[in-house]
């Protein structure tokens, strides 16, 4: 059984993205659990001050989660053209640790118009040695939907048997490393 880490970089109650990270979850295929991390709004701001012996527990807990993990699968937003604050905050606190070193990361999308995240998350990824999954993307259009609507969007069949052949590609993916 693989774990599966899944963080959505929004804060927002009814984002899309979360949305997107808790349907995964629903629809992951039977050799994997994909658990959703939901502390990204009480991380403190990273300093490398607060590292080591002072690293404050909720930013400890994200380190052990992520260290824990088989795999790690990110749906972000766009805002400005850029990374929302808190999920780089969530990355920053990584970087000094080997959670992420060679760890397998998979970037998902909820909107067709996040391109300029998904670049710069892609090469913030990279510089932290997440071995990122570029071989099948998933993108599920939920872009200025409702909460209704998104649910109904993402209880098609279609939709569900997407979410599941991309979690089984990514199973692959980290069993092959």
């Amino acid at each position: 059984m693989l774990n599966i880490l899944a963080i959505s970089g929004s804060l927002r109650a009814a984002s899309t993205n979360s949305g997107l990270i808790a349907a995964l979850a629903q629809n992951a295929p039977p050799d994997c659990h994909v658990s959703v991390y939901d502390g990204l709004g009480r991380l403190p701001i990273f300093n490398p001050d607060d590292e080591g012996e002072r690293t404050p527990p909720q930013a400890a807990a994200l380190i052990d989660a992520v260290t824990a993990a088989d795999g790690v699968i990110v749906s972000c937003p766009e805002y400005a053209h850029g990374v929302p604050g808190g999920l780089k905050n969530a990355l920053d606190w990584l970087v000094s640790h080997d959670a992420a070193v060679g760890k397998p990361a998979m970037l998902v999308h909820a909107s067709p118009r996040s391109l300029f995240a998904r670049a710069a998350l892609a090469e913030i990824m990279r510089t932290m040695s997440f071995a990122l999954y570029e071989e099948a993307a998933l993108e599920i259009g939920l872009l200025g939907k409702r909460p209704p609507e998104v649910e109904k969007i993402l209880a098609e069949p279609a939709s569900r048997q997407t979410m599941r052949d991309t979690l089984s590609a990514f199973a692959e993916f980290i069993r092959s490393r």
